[in-house]
């Protein structure tokens, strides 16, 4: 697509709910603010989430056997700041935070009321931004109801890293079949 600025308008007309996911490796562990998300597949159930190459915890999910999504409600906007602004490589972003290390070691904040412990089952890098991972449900946590956080709430925040820091290229891409 050459012009982007149809694209660029169209997305910027939705409002995704924002989630916080969580990796952990060999003791070390990360967690990012994620407006890109969704179900994946009905059967078997599967949950895709796209991470930025530019964070800490994409870092991690490349090594990682499990990942935590924490869907957010439309009151943790706190919660989003801090996993949305803050970078894993200069804080914790967990001080303070009741978490336990779930299965593969992937961070769960206990006082969160609705996650999903995933199992990755594949990755896909198709050279843009962000790497694509998906994954199974292992474990579902969630009480009550959900009004999710929405884009729209956070869009003010700076993310801990800027986007010019993800590398470029960020990835070789194989030439595409045929003309268009």
């Amino acid at each position: 697509m050459g012009d982007s600025e149809p694209f660029d308008a169209l997305m910027a007309m939705l409002d995704p709910p924002m989630v916080v996911v969580t990796a952990a490796v060999g003791g070390e562990r990360g967690g990012c603010l994620v407006g890109f998300h969704a179900q994946s597949s009905i059967d078997p159930g599967r949950y895709t989430v796209w991470l930025s190459k530019a964070n800490h915890t994409y870092r991690l999910a490349l090594r990682a056997t499990h990942l935590v999504i924490h869907f957010l409600g439309a009151d943790e906007a706190a919660l989003a700041a801090r996993f949305g602004t803050l970078t894993g490589d200069e804080v914790d972003k967990f001080a303070d935070l009741a978490v336990r290390a779930g299965p593969g070691g992937a961070p769960e904040l206990l006082t969160h009321p609705h996650r999903v412990v995933l199992r990755r089952v594949a990755l896909l890098d198709e050279g843009g931004d962000h790497v694509c991972v998906v994954t199974e449900p292992v474990a579902v946590h969630s009480t009550g109801r959900l009004a999710p956080l929405r884009l729209s709430a956070v869009a003010h925040l700076h993310p801990g890293h800027a986007a010019a820091e993800r590398p470029h290229p960020v990835t070789e891409r194989a030439d595409p079949p045929g003309p268009r």
